[in-house]
């Protein structure tokens, strides 16, 4: 009987270690930001997609500005405007006139600058993690 007991005492040990392993694993997978949340948050976003992430007018962030940058070499330019989330894809903007280019600096930064009448505005990637 006592061989019983502790035979099923140790089956229950085992199952309850293995359920709370399973539950302790799993890691949370948070993605970038897509243009809906962040116009859910703010419907004046100005912003726009590119490779699949959503770059932010960073005119109001003082570290993007102060950061040393040199225009590089164009990457792209806004193909399509618009203010509904559900028409966003890649080369999409709210703000950006269609035709604006986008550039990329020498550094290498998640920072990209664009042109609007001689004025260089930069851009940040809204990356998580």
């Amino acid at each position: 009987m006592l061989k019983r007991i502790v035979s099923v005492v140790l089956m229950l040990s085992v199952v309850m270690v293995a359920c709370s392993n399973q539950a302790t694993s799993e890691k949370t997978v948070i993605d970038n930001p897509t243009p809906e949340e962040i116009l859910t948050e703010n419907e004046n976003a100005d912003i726009f997609v590119l490779n699949d992430i959503v770059y932010s007018n960073a005119e109001d962030i003082e570290w993007v500005n102060d950061k040393e940058l040199t225009l590089g070499d164009e990457i792209g330019e806004i193909k399509k405007q618009t203010e509904s989330s559900a028409d966003f894809e890649n080369h999409t903007a709210t703000k950006l006139e269609v035709g604006t280019t986008i550039y990329e600096t020498v550094e290498k930064s998640d920072i990209y600058i664009v042109k609007v009448n001689n004025k260089e505005i930069r851009y940040l990637g809204l990356r998580e993690g």
